[in-house]
Parts: C-alpha cells; sequence; structure tokens
C-alpha cells in the first residue's frame, strides 16, 4: 500500500501543514511518497526528502506549477494517481482547492478534514461545526482525503532520507490563472502555526481597544492575535484573524479569549487547544464550558493586570 501526500510549499521551503499530513499517512500505514509540484523547487523537495517516515519525493517542476493553481495541480495528481490507495493533503486553502477536484475526476468520494485514523479504510471527522464526531469507512479503491492539521502532530521535520524522483509535467490546462496575491506582513508569529495566540471578541468595545489592550500582552507572551467573528464583523479586526468555523482552525499550547463568549462557530476552530484561558465579566460566557482557566472579570482591569504581573 502506497500513500500519495501532496506538498503545501511557496517554491522556497515546506509548509507546515505538510507534515501534520505526513503523519496522518503514517498512521494509516504504507510507503509514504510526497509529490512536490511547484517551479524552482528543488530546495523543497530536499526539505521534503528529509522528512521522518518519507520513502521517496516525485518532483514536477514546471512554470504552470508555481502558483499551484487547482487545476493544473489535480490534473497531475490524477494523471500519476495509479498505484496510490490513499492521495492526502493538509485541509489548506490549497488542499481544498485541489483535492475535492481529484476526486471528481477519479470518481471516488472526498473524505473531508479527518481528525483521527481508525484503520486504512475508517476515519474520524467533525460535523455540524465540531458538536458530533462522524466514523466514515470508505470502500473507494482510491481514498482522497484532507487533513484537519491540529489533529494530528507534526511529522519530524529532519531523520530521514527518501529517494527524489522527477515527473514530466502535464499541460498546462489554462482554467486559471493567479492575477495577485495579498501577503500580511506581521512581526508576529503566524496565526495558524502559533503555539500561543491572544484572541479578543466583541467584549473590546472598538479596534482601537483591541489594539490597546491585547498588544501588550500578546507581545509579552511571544503571541499571535486572533479573533472572533463577531469582533471581525464589528469591523475591530480584519478577516485574517478569524479564528472559528468560518476562519482558521487552531490548536496552539495556549489559547487566551479576551472578551469572546463562546459561540459554537469560534469554539469550532479552537476546542483542541492545550490550555484555554478565559476572561469575561459574564460568569455563565459558554466559554467558560470549555476552558481550562476562567477569570469573571472586567477585562478592561484584568489585562492590564496581568500583563503588568508577566
Amino acid at each position: 500500500m502506497s500513500i500519495l501526500v501532496i506538498a503545501e510549499h511557496d517554491n522556497a521551503g515546506l509548509k507546515a501543514a505538510t507534515l501534520n499530513a505526513v503523519t496522518a499517512a503514517a498512521k494509516i500505514g504504507g510507503d509514504i511518497h510526497v509529490l512536490v509540484a511547484g517551479a524552482g523547487c528543488s530546495a523543497v523537495a530536499e526539505q521534503a526528502s528529509r522528512v521522518a517516515g518519507v520513502s521517496k519525493v516525485k518532483v514536477a517542476d514546471a512554470a504552470h506549477y508555481g502558483d499551484q493553481t487547482g487545476e493544473n495541480l489535480a490534473a497531475l495528481i490524477v494523471a500519476n494517481a495509479a498505484g496510490y490507495s490513499h492521495i492526502i493533503a493538509a485541509a489548506t486553502s490549497i488542499g481544498k482547492n485541489t483535492l475535492p477536484r481529484v476526486a471528481a475526476l477519479l470518481d471516488v468520494a472526498q473524505i473531508s478534514e479527518i481528525i483521527s485514523v481508525v484503520d486504512a479504510d475508517t476515519f474520524v471527522r467533525p460535523i455540524y461545526a465540531g458538536n458530533a464526531l462522524a466514523t466514515v469507512k470508505s470502500s473507494d479503491a482510491t481514498k482522497v482525503i484532507t487533513v484537519r492539521t491540529t489533529g494530528f502532530d507534526a511529522a519530524a521535520s529532519s531523520g530521514g532520507s527518501a529517494a527524489t524522483e522527477a515527473l514530466a509535467a502535464g499541460p498546462d490546462l489554462g482554467q486559471s490563472k493567479l492575477i495577485s496575491r495579498e501577503l500580511t506582513k506581521s512581526a508576529r508569529p503566524e496565526l495558524g502555526a502559533a503555539k500561543i495566540i491572544v484572541s479578543g471578541g466583541r467584549g473590546m468595545g472598538s479596534g482601537e481597544n483591541y489594539h490597546k489592550v491585547l498588544e501588550p500582552l500578546a507581545d509579552k507572551l511571544g503571541a499571535a492575535m486572533g479573533a472572533s467573528r463577531a469582533a471581525v464583523d464589528a469591523g475591530f479586526v480584519p478577516n485574517d484573524y478569524q479564528v472559528g468555523q468560518t476562519g482558521k482552525i487552531v490548536a496552539p499550547q495556549l489559547y487566551i479569549a479576551i472578551g469572546i463568549s463562546g459561540a459554537i462557530q469560534h469554539l469550532a476552530g479552537m476546542k483542541d487547544s492545550k490550555v484555554i484561558v478565559a476572561i469575561n465579566k459574564d460568569p455563565d460566557a459558554p466559554i467558560f464550558q470549555v476552558a481550562d482557566y476562567g477569570l469573571v472579570a472586567d477585562l478592561f482591569q484584568a489585562v492590564p493586570e496581568l500583563v503588568a504581573g508577566l
């Protein structure tokens, strides 16, 4: 049994989400191959070859793979799908864009955002915004799977010595083209990979309060900053701060929820955090049901005191 993991990268370095997908593949069992499709991506292939548990790296290097558009990438995967029992990618924007196309072209069902592997045919995935877990068994000859990265530890990025094999590039289908990419630049850790996250909600009252109160705490802790959907909808912060079912799914070592009531939509995005701390003046706020530590207090008094004590 061989498993193909689709590498996510920026043509210079391997994205951390790929390591979580490799761990999921290892739990299924079998030879793990990694597909690196890009333009000038030899450094990525070298990194992938060093990932623990990977036995082979397949590299397709061509200009039209540089932006990893879903149509071109899916066609490449399908053209090389023979012999693989599982095709796996992280449930990121690229994985979600590409693998449904792969499943459709192979005429199989996709199994989305698994968080656990029961056996080679059976997987666990959250449904209803994470309020229930479905155990799904597939009889398809090829399982097409996206992996929720918070459900699996990252594989070791060193220790492996996989062989590298060049793949012939497929044609440029020309069905889509990347016009521009706007990247958020910040000195803070990236939200999806941060070990500590400080999040604010509607209780912050305004964008000015959000930054004035939370930034000193985040600076002290070296944390990324997040927000609830209510805070984003109110215009306090941009939508790339949003944590939740319609935002980013995170599972840091420490998640501090400040002025967040704990709506189901938000809990679905952060309840797998290792330690959850909640500060809210409402003792009945749902966030306290998932918090390891809760403080019922006025955040405008409690957070500055916390910063002063650190």
